[in-house]
């Protein structure tokens, strides 16, 4: 599919550029949307998350009342769990929560979500850019431009552009990675894909790997 290249001010340039149908036009596997997503969230979670258990309160160990003879229940300490300041039964622990995505699931999501984006109609080409200095206002003026003012939008990079960043990370539905950074639920959360035309061959050229 071919798409117009726009300039800042949303205005065509006169030229075009083509997105590969074998990354763009594909099947799109839900599946592996799914488990790449899946993935995903997990990996950001820290997994610190800590309860103590029985054995590693501070307290008396000391039996309360004798086992039999009282008409209550036999109690073995003041750290029983059924106790306000007892040990916790099968608190949580630190764990890992990471999940490993094969490449080619990860490559495969991808394209899906790239595929989802272009049926959608939501993805946008500018021409390579950059600010003089890092003005929030600027960015908003290209997104009001590019008329996607209030939606969220990702915008792909061909490289670090610190001016560029600093300008979009105020604004809560923006979000700006380069081409190497970018992931699947990065594409999916976004409702529009804005791509530098730099960025393009970067973005494709590893899923066509």
């Amino acid at each position: 599919m071919k798409l117009p290249v726009l300039n800042i001010n949303g205005g065509e340039t006169g030229r075009t550029i083509e997105l590969p149908e074998n990354v763009f036009g594909i099947e799109p596997n839900d599946h592996v949307l799914y488990l790449a997503v899946k993935a995903h969230l997990a990996n950001q979670r820290q997994g610190t998350h800590k309860a103590k258990q029985r054995n590693e309160i501070s307290g008396s160990t000391r039996k309360l009342h004798r086992q039999k003879g009282t008409g209550g229940s036999r109690k073995g300490g003041i750290k029983n769990p059924l106790y306000r300041g007892g040990g916790r039964v099968f608190g949580p622990v630190p764990r890992d929560y990471s999940e490993k995505v094969n490449v080619k699931v990860k490559r495969l999501a991808r394209r899906s979500a790239l595929t989802y984006k272009a049926k959608e109609t939501a993805i946008t080409v500018v021409e390579n850019f950059n600010f003089a200095n890092p003005k929030t206002k600027d960015y908003i003026k290209l997104l009001d431009a590019l008329k996607l003012s209030g939606k969220k939008t990702l915008l792909v990079l061909a490289e670090n552009t610190p001016n560029v960043y600093m300008s979009a990370r105020n604004l809560p539905k923006t979000e700006v990675v380069t081409a190497s950074e970018l992931h699947t639920y990065q594409i999916l959360h976004a409702d529009n894909l804005i791509l530098c035309e730099n960025a393009v061959e970067k973005v494709v050229a590893p899923l066509q790997a």
